[in-house]
């Protein structure tokens, strides 16, 4: 298997196959009653997901049951950096929900514009972003 060198049919083979996998993805789920979710980032970087139910509550489901999983395995100090993952994704949740109602606000009050980046919600995003790094770091240390 090798990467299809043309963009359009690399587009087209992604296209085909998410189709497929979210079909296939949607199949497992009704015929074994779990939960299933699937997120993929196209060629270009737009990002797509398929859920059973919501793929944030799918999100947040996994997480308790790793934060569970790593209670379990790890010292309690350990465990708190899983704690703080999953409160940082709560956050990001509702940064995400924000900047949703401020596009549609921004697409009802004036229609065909370009909308405008959100400097203070970028800066907010990147903060978030490095604190995940930083957890991360810690808990691969401690866990050493």
């Amino acid at each position: 298997m090798k990467l299809i060198e043309t963009e359009r049919a690399r587009m087209v083979s992604f296209s085909k196959r998410k189709k497929t996998l979210f079909q296939d993805a949607n199949k497992f789920a009704t015929q074994t009653g779990t939960y299933v979710g699937v997120m993929l980032f196209s060629p270009s970087g737009k990002s797509c997901s398929y859920g059973s139910t919501s793929i944030e509550e799918i999100i947040d489901k996994f997480l308790k049951v790793k934060q569970k999983d790593r209670k379990c395995d790890y010292a309690e100090g350990k465990s708190n950096g899983f704690e703080a993952l999953e409160d940082l994704h709560k956050e990001l949740q509702a940064l995400n929900e924000k900047e949703k109602k401020r596009i549609l606000m921004h697409k009802i009050m004036h229609r065909g514009s370009e909308i405008p980046s959100d400097k203070h919600m970028e800066e907010q995003k990147l903060a978030l972003k490095l604190r995940v790094e930083k957890i991360k770091k810690e808990i691969q240390s401690a866990s050493i």
